[in-house]
């Protein structure tokens, strides 16, 4: 694992589990969304950000908006992976991530485009993201 940096992905390790993966031991590929959302969930954490804080003091969350895939090969029962989270874009209400999921020997599974919107929980409409909250990426 390493902390978040604005010049390096945040990366978060994950091991595949009889959970992740379909009869035949290969990851199923909804499993590689839950891998996705622990990684950005562990880069908020490593920001200081609770996110169960943030919504009972402000009433703000992060929701995936928009997904874009690319499935490059499967993982397997037991592999060991790297999940890494990288800010591509910060807008006022919408922050674009990209992430890739790697094994240990750095051959590629997964590279996505992930786009989350801070919404209004109360209104389920956008929010602007609090300035002091996530920095802009390095240009």
């Amino acid at each position: 694992m390493t902390e978040p940096a604005q010049d390096q992905p945040f990366s978060w390790p994950v091991r595949v589990y009889w959970e992740d993966t379909d009869a035949g031991g290969v990851v199923y590929h909804a499993s590689y969304l839950r891998f996705m959302e622990r990684a950005r969930s562990e880069w908020l954490r490593g920001l200081g950000i609770d996110q169960s804080a943030l919504k009972q003091t402000t009433g703000l969350a992060f929701l995936v908006r928009e997904m874009q895939i690319d499935f490059l090969k499967s993982a397997l029962l037991d592999d060991e992976l790297l999940v890494t989270v990288e800010v591509k874009e910060r807008r006022a209400a919408s922050i674009l991530f990209s992430q890739t999921i790697k094994r240990a020997d750095g051959s590629s599974v997964i590279r996505a485009k992930v786009r989350v919107a801070c919404v209004d929980i109360q209104r389920m409409r956008a929010a602007p993201i609090p300035t002091d909250l996530i920095p802009a990426p390095a240009c």
